[in-house]
């Protein structure tokens, strides 16, 4: 079982923006089939330009790490967030597209 981020658009669809994301959903995803699915408003787009990169990445890796993500699958991830991401042991899955709940259970 893996606990899944995936930031959301308002249709459904992964968001391009993972890191000026304004909600994500966090799934329990074992064996392609999602045990449960809750999302959550984040303000990162908001919260981007507030403050040094370093502060951004730090509140992302906090929810990261109070929601226990073991992966984040996105669409596109700067090399920053991917060394923070590497550095905390979280699977990095980029290059989705379409449906977020389609998208997580596919295999990674």
């Amino acid at each position: 079982m893996d606990t899944v981020c995936v930031p959301l658009a308002l249709n459904g669809d992964i968001d391009p923006r993972w890191g000026r994301a304004n909600r994500v959903a966090v799934a329990e995803v074992g064996d392609g089939v999602i045990d449960s699915w809750r999302e959550t408003t984040v303000a990162w787009n908001i919260e981007h330009d507030q403050g040094t990169e370093g502060a951004h990445h730090a509140r992302i890796a906090r929810f990261l790490l109070d929601n226990h993500v073991d992966v984040v699958a996105a669409q596109h991830v700067g090399p920053g967030m991917q060394r923070m991401l590497d550095s905390m042991g979280i699977r990095l899955v980029v290059g989705l597209n379409g449906n977020a709940r389609e998208a997580v259970t596919q295999p990674r």
